[in-house]
């Protein structure tokens, strides 16, 4: 891509001199009411150009800080994602552990057995 990039700005610049070179009669700027500049129609040129390729400059500038704030945001949001998948991890881990535990208990007695000798003190 560094190619094709570096072939286009030549052609570019190449295209401006040879306009610039044909090119040499004066003209006037009119920058506000009252202010006039006179220059080679050239030279005019070759500050537009240069105009344009600062304030595109400035604006990938902007674009670029765009995106990394952008995706500060969006890196500060998986950050905590992934600590509350931990967070989830450990519980789960810790809830299997307690039914390891639990399953290597000996059986309880159920509830209808002192129910049942209850009962039969009770007829006696």
């Amino acid at each position: 891509m560094k190619p094709i990039n570096f072939l286009l700005i030549f052609l570019v610049c190449l295209a401006l001199v040879i306009f610039s070179l044909q090119n040499t009669q004066l003209t006037t700027i009119k920058l506000i009411e009252g202010i006039e500049l006179e220059a080679p129609l050239s030279v005019e040129l070759v500050i537009a150009t240069g105009l344009g390729a600062v304030l595109a400059w400035l604006f990938n500038l902007w674009s670029r800080m765009q995106h990394t704030i952008g995706s500060f945001g969006q890196m500060r949001e998986i950050r905590s994602r992934n600590k509350r998948i931990q967070e989830l991890q450990e519980d789960v881990e810790r809830y299997e552990e307690e039914l390891k535990q639990r399953a290597s208990l000996p059986a309880a007695e159920t509830l209808s057995e002192p129910v049942q000798s209850t009962e039969l003190e009770a007829s006696k």
